[in-house]
Formats: structure tokens, C-alpha cells, sequence
């Protein structure tokens, strides 16, 4: 009976001695893939400092009264035009940020919206348009909020009495608005002159047109044509980074 008992024990001790063999081989293998493993998967703290340290891309500044010369893409009349409405033009000469950086290259979209229409009710009163410039799209895509007012492009800014006599030059550069009667385009570009309750129509002479146009634009619509150029002064600098 001992030896039967002893016998026994010594398979125990034999069983126990080959696991023991066993799992020093298995578990320090299982140990080094485990640890290979957490080198190998990064943590997500790795990641988010690595966005952090992206770098920005460089903007640039685009002044207050920087003239952006535009071609017109839509139609706008003022007796058809509601408040609100939004048109669309095209850019016809790249703007350069300081250090010659193109920003707005030939061919991005500014788009305008009709704040305030007049139609032209007696022959003594044309038909007007007040707009407002106030987002830009670049070709790829990108668009960004802009601040910007109607001016004239032509360089031949003339004013004009209630009466639509000539009374000389003026130099105003905001505010304008489209007045009907322009010969060929059906709009001039002009503003209120003296800016007074009742004081006459100060217009500046849109691309292409003369002067004498300006004696017959009374009691017409303001039409703005598909192709017409003018510019779009800056009120606020915009801040856009180098085109490519």
C-alpha cells in the first residue's frame, strides 16, 4: 500500500515538474509579443500632439481700399431686382498681397446682394440700385467672407446736379450706387451728391461710356448687363493665404 501510494506521488511530481518546464517556456514569449505589441500601436496622445504641431498655412493682408476689378455675370435691373437678391461676378485681374503674393487670382467669385432698389417713377427720377460685396470664392474652392462697396473703375468720376447738369468732379469712392441711363451698359456708377435729403445724383461714368450719356439717363432703369466691369473697394482688410 505505501509503495502503492508513493508511486503515486512521484507521477504528481513528475506531472508538476513537466507544466513547471512548460510554462517558463510559454510565458516570457507570450510576455516579449505582448510588449512588442504596446510599442508597435501608438496612443492616441501621439496623434493629437502630432495635429498640434501641424503648421498653419501663412495669410496674408488685403488693405481697406483695395479695388478688386470685376466682370458681371448675371443680369440686375431695377425694376425687376428684389432686396436681398444675390449676383454673382467674376475677377478679371489678380490681386497681390504685400511681397507680390498672389491671394485672388483671375477667375474666383465675388458674389454681391441688392440691399436697397428704387424704380424709376418720372422722368426726372431714375431707377437705382444699392449693393453690397460679400463673400469670395478662389478657383479651388475656397471661400471666404469679404466686406466690400460698389466703386468705378473708369477714372472719369464726374457729379451731377438734381437737374442733371454737370457739376465737376468728385471723389467719392463708397457708397455708390447703379443709376439707370448709361448708354450701351443701361447703368452709370455714381452716388448721392453732398449726400443730403434731396440733393441730386452724383454718378461716375461707367467703363466705356461718355459723358453725354449722362444728360439722357433720367426716368430710366438701372440695368446692369452681363459683362459690365466695375470695381469692389475693400471696407474691412481680408486675410487669405498665398493661392496655388
Amino acid at each position: 500500500m505505501i509503495h502503492k501510494q508513493r508511486h503515486q506521488l512521484q507521477r504528481l511530481f513528475s506531472i508538476f515538474i513537466a507544466l513547471a518546464i512548460i510554462a517558463a517556456a510559454v510565458l516570457p514569449a507570450a510576455a516579449q509579443t505582448r510588449r512588442r505589441t504596446r510599442r508597435a500601436t501608438p496612443r492616441l496622445g501621439t496623434y493629437s500632439r502630432q495635429a498640434r504641431t501641424a503648421v498653419a498655412p501663412r495669410s496674408y493682408s488685403v488693405n481697406t481700399d483695395q479695388t478688386i476689378r470685376v466682370r458681371m455675370n448675371d443680369q440686375l435691373s431695377s425694376q425687376t431686382a428684389r432686396i436681398g437678391q444675390r449676383f454673382t461676378t467674376r475677377v478679371v485681374e489678380p490681386v497681390y498681397a504685400s511681397g507680390g503674393v498672389e491671394v485672388i487670382p483671375a477667375g474666383s467669385t465675388i458674389t454681391g446682394r441688392v440691399t436697397n432698389v428704387q424704380r424709376a417713377e418720372r422722368r426726372s427720377k431714375a431707377g437705382t440700385m444699392t449693393v453690397q460685396f460679400v463673400s469670395l470664392q478662389t478657383p479651388n474652392g475656397r471661400s471666404y467672407p469679404i466686406n466690400g462697396s460698389l466703386t468705378d473703375v473708369s477714372g472719369e468720376t464726374v457729379e451731377y446736379d438734381n437737374e442733371g447738369q454737370v457739376k465737376g468732379r468728385s471723389s467719392t469712392k463708397r457708397n455708390a450706387i447703379f443709376i439707370g441711363g448709361g448708354a450701351g451698359t443701361g447703368a452709370l456708377i455714381g452716388a448721392i451728391a453732398g449726400g443730403g435729403k434731396g440733393a441730386g445724383i452724383g454718378a461716375a461714368v461707367g467703363a466705356g461710356l461718355g459723358v453725354a450719356g449722362a444728360f439722357f439717363s433720367r426716368g430710366q432703369e438701372a440695368v446692369v448687363k452681363p459683362g459690365t466691369e466695375f470695381g469692389v473697394i475693400l471696407n474691412r482688410a481680408v486675410y487669405l493665404p498665398q493661392y496655388r
